[in-house]
């Protein structure tokens, strides 16, 4: 039985390994509590096959044996493609989807993580011809070997909880990640794939029975730290007595600033206040202070919006020959400095969710759960007030994440080039023509040739867009737009990889300019704000391969996820202005929000509105932060102090560990307040505590004003000679 048992150990120990070293490579991990989970599952495979007999033993042990290298190798190949473990809701909510739209993706990834898939089976061969030999002995039950698995059980047990406790008390990282702000990478990373698993396992299904809570890492209430006032030492601005009533006479008054908050009946969300999650959100709208009104409050009142979540899209894509229009929108207009697209579990879909909510996506998948909430602060609904109608396209299908479910949800009519796994006989008038719809992937420019012309004939439109052509992998012969625009990059002194990102991004370069071209012949481009962001950085390349591309190193801080926004005007193309604010796509909203004029309550998102007076902060999906004064790394404690020499607030010294402390509440606050509001749907529950009228969740329209027909070529006539 210890043979077997033995074995079992091996391969799991082995599993663990090949796994580690080829995703993370040799980086520390904590390996008390995979010992523990691997003494007590060994021991329980073991005792499942000494109660087999004969061949059907046999069966048993080849097929545990088996599932323990399926499942690593699974985890193996998910990890190589999409840079998280694969998790249950990815399995069971997303595996239709990934089967359908990334199977060249997966054999990709399967082709290139053979070697090590290979090597997992090493203990299955050696087993077999073991037992060939003769040299293994099935084990069979008894009062003595039970005793044995008993007592290896008992000691991984023991090892497990211990290992825990410690983490508890002495409140470490790993105990952190694994217990309250529960977080799959680091734990896959610092403490393998079986525990990622057990702890997966656990919240599924808790969940099936509403007891999931990926985000409890405060057991109470924490009140914000006023960090403006509290670290930054101001000068004051009031004139002196003498020269106050001078000033007044020369200078005009200023503007009167004003917070931006709805009259919340606060009494009523404490009443109706029932658990532990609600209370912790009624306690946080009673204490957390608006953003006020700015100077650019209202700047583009009255506008048009188009806004555009870019796939794969990163600042090294812009080339100022090979992509002229967006490198003309990204210098002009509003520049920003230190933007960053952090990537999260559900890399796209959560990258739209922040992008369209101002909230930190909760686990996996957020942007499908919030379909069955009420979204009701979202863009649709503030247009909607003033009569606008919003309406959303995608160059793929219309069911891949359930976006024919959350868009409308946000308030969009949502229109998509292919049905994906939808009935056309109900969903059939919500496809838009394309010339290609199954290139894969699809093309921007079509897209923006069919779409535009159903909406530009309105007095005033929102429109959303989300894009596809710079979608992985980054090849000629797999990526039709890398393919389509090869010649233009042939003369690049790069790698295959990186020549065909930019062929790629050139699609949806010609798309942006084919969306000026339309806005500029409608009378529409002065009246029309453009605001892109991308959904994650190219996380489809390999760290070398992304580095290449952007001609430096991008192992400092949080450089990876260094990214352009474009929020652009015609009216400020000769004038732009520059943003050196630390900011990112959890801002999106409450600043576009603010430009627009639309009265709003700024303490509904985690994001803020950048040109606020709150300092800038950054989020990322492992609780590391950028902040207007810090880059700090959870992974590795690397704090990165800004100083006058690189821009931003400089915190004094001796007060580096209290601020420092403080942002780290901060983050938890954050994401505490994001997970509980989709958990909770609390959104419904702020819609009762506030005046009737205040605002709606946004009905979409039952179709677009105008449906793109494609030219008819009339044949050509032959010339009679």
């Amino acid at each position: 039985m210890i043979t077997v048992w033995l074995i079992f150990v091996i391969t799991f120990l082995l599993a663990e390994t090949v796994y580690h070293l080829g995703s993370f490579g040799p980086v520390g991990i904590n390996p008390l509590y995979l010992i523990g989970l691997i003494f007590i599952w060994s021991g329980v495979f073991t005792f499942l096959v000494s109660l087999c007999k004969g061949k059907l033993q046999k069966v048993l042990y080849f097929a545990l044996l088996s599932l323990i290298v399926l499942w690593n190798s699974a985890q193996i190949v998910y990890m190589h493609i999409f840079k998280q473990p694969l998790l249950w809701e990815a399995i069971f909510t997303g595996g239709g989807d990934a089967l359908t739209n990334y199977y060249k993706e997966a054999l990709l990834g399967i082709w290139q993580c053979l070697p090590r898939i290979l090597l997992l089976m090493v203990p299955i061969i050696v087993t077999a011809v073991l037992l060939y030999l003769k040299k293994i002995k099935m084990p069979r039950i008894d009062s003595l070997s039970a005793l044995r698995v008993g007592v290896i059980c008992t000691i991984g047990l023991a090892i497990a909880i211990a290992t825990m406790q410690v983490g508890r008390i002495l409140e470490t990282d790993y105990y952190e990640d694994y217990k309250e702000f529960y977080d799959p990478y680091m734990i896959a990373e610092r403490m393998g794939v079986l525990p990622t698993l057990q702890r997966d396992t656990v919240l599924s299904i808790s969940g099936l029975f509403g007891g999931d809570d990926l985000t409890a890492g405060q057991d109470s209430y924490v009140p914000p730290t006023n960090i403006t006032e509290d670290f930054y030492a101001t000068e004051s601005n009031e004139p002196d007595d003498e020269s106050q009533s001078e000033s007044q006479e020369q200078e005009p008054p200023k503007p009167v600033y004003v917070p931006q908050q709805f009259e919340l009946d606060l009494t009523a969300l404490e009443e109706a206040a029932t658990d532990k999650k609600t209370k912790w959100l009624a306690e946080y709208f009673r204490t957390e202070p608006a953003t006020y009104t700015n100077e650019y409050t209202g700047l583009f009142e009255g506008y048009n919006l188009i806004f555009l979540t870019a796939e794969g899209f990163s600042s090294y894509a812009i080339h100022p020959e090979l992509t002229p229009t967006l490198y003309r929108l990204a210098n002009s207009g509003f520049v920003f400095n230190n933007y960053y697209v952090p990537l999260w579990q559900t890399s796209t879909s959560d990258g739209e969710y922040i992008n369209v909510s101002g909230l930190i996506p909760d686990g996996q998948f957020s942007m499908r759960k919030s379909g069955a909430n009420v979204m009701p602060f979202t863009l649709p609904a503030y247009f909607a007030k003033e009569g606008v109608n919003s309406y959303a396209y995608h160059n793929n299908s219309l069911s891949y994440y359930d976006r024919y479910v959350t868009h409308p949800n946000l308030g969009y009519y949502f229109r998509a080039a292919k049905l994906g796994s939808l009935e056309e006989s109900e969903y059939g008038k919500d496809i838009f023509y394309m010339e290609h719809p199954k290139a894969w992937p699809a093309s921007d420019l079509e897209m923006m040739t069919s779409s535009v012309p159903e909406y530009i004939s309105l007095d005033r439109f929102h429109v959303y867009y989300m894009t596809i052509s710079g979608h992985m992998n980054y090849n000629f012969a797999g990526n039709k737009m890398s393919a389509k625009n090869k010649d233009a990059v042939a003369h690049l002194e790069m790698s295959e990889n990186a020549k065909a990102y930019i062929a790629c991004h050139i699609e949806l370069d010609k798309a942006m300019e084919s969306l000026l071209n339309q806005l500029e012949a409608a009378g529409k481009l002065e009246n029309t704000v453009i605001c892109l962001s991308a959904d994650h950085y190219p996380y489809g390349m390999t760290e070398e391969e992304y580095e290449e591309l952007a001609g430096k190193s991008l192992a400092t801080g949080q450089d990876k996820f260094r990214n352009t926004l474009i929020l652009w005007n015609a009216a400020m193309e000769d004038e732009p202005v520059y943003v050196d604010k630390v900011c990112g796509s959890m801002d999106l909203l409450p600043t576009l929000l603010n430009l627009f004029g639309f009265e709003y309550d700024s303490r509904m998102y985690a994001g803020r509105d950048i040109f606020s007076d709150r300092e800038g902060m950054v989020i990322f999906n492992d609780r590391s932060f950028v902040t207007d004064a810090v880059s700090y790394t959870k992974k590795t404690k690397e704090t990165i102090w800004r100083t006058g020499e690189n821009g931003g607030f400089l915190i004094p010294e001796d007060r580096q560990a209290e601020y420092l402390e403080a942002m780290q509440s901060e983050v938890k606050r954050r994401y505490n307040f994001s997970g509980y509001i989709l958990q909770e749907n609390y959104y419904e529950d702020i819609l009762k505590a506030l005046p009737e009228g205040t605002i709606a969740p946004a009905v979409p329209v039952d179709s677009v004003p105008y449906v793109y027909t494609p030219p008819v070529e009339e044949p050509e006539v032959p010339q009679s000679n």
